[in-house]
């Protein structure tokens, strides 16, 4: 039984290995969707103290009990409404603003994490201290929990990709609000590919976001 279960610690172990160096030899280029929005319409500036972006980043096992969570503010964004519909957008989030919610008891360790974070091993905010999501289309969804899907061009660290979110998006008195589906995106691809010894354990590839705008139709 004991020899049973060193083969298969042995086993996770080299898996985890394998991921690892496999994930180290990812080319890291730019994908963009082309824009098919236009600005026309009515502008909506971002209320950057009511909109934030929500992380969630998960080791070995992705559970809440095996996790970090926290929030990371916008610094501008506009959203652009035609004939009462959500037509375009761009926001941008301030990477220095990232925080450690479920750490926020524990000093320390919150700026233990952070630091990290912010460091070259993870987000390089010295170097890359801005993120952005750009809407390239916006299609109304027929069914479901969410109203809209919003596909565009995600940047970190100065790598962008396509990412589509499922949305709900409300317009009302002067006031739009978006909220995202959550939605795992793969860290790796945007360069962010630090990696625990296993001794230590892994922490996953996969960082699940979830993004909430409330904007304020332009005067």
């Amino acid at each position: 039984m004991k020899s049973k279960l060193l083969n298969i610690l042995a086993i996770s172990a080299a898996v985890a290995t394998t991921a690892i160096s496999c994930g180290k030899d990812k080319p890291l280029t730019s994908e963009t969707t082309e824009v098919a929005t236009t600005r026309e319409g009515n502008v909506y500036e971002l209320d950057t103290l009511n909109s934030r972006v929500e992380w969630k980043g998960f080791k070995v096992i992705k559970s809440d009990n095996m996790s970090h969570f926290g929030t990371i503010k916008f610094e501008s964004g506009e959203v652009t409404v035609k004939e009462g519909k959500l037509e375009s957008g761009k926001f941008v989030a301030d990477m220095n603003s990232i925080n450690s919610i479920d750490l926020k008891g524990d000093a320390e360790q919150h700026d233990k994490l952070v630091g990290h974070l912010k460091d070259d091993d993870f987000f390089g905010v010295a170097k890359f201290p801005t993120s952005s999501f750009e809407i390239t289309k916006v299609t109304p969804n027929q069914g479901g929990d969410y109203n809209t899907l919003i596909d565009g061009n995600l940047t970190i660290k100065g790598i962008t990709k396509p990412v589509s979110f499922n949305a709900n998006v409300s317009l009302n008195n002067g006031e739009v609000n978006i909220a995202t589906e959550p939605k795992d995106i793969d860290r790796e691809d945007f360069g962010v590919k630090f990696q625990m010894p296993v001794t230590n354990g892994v922490i996953k590839n996969e960082v699940n976001i979830q993004i909430f705008i409330k904007g304020m139709e332009r005067k």
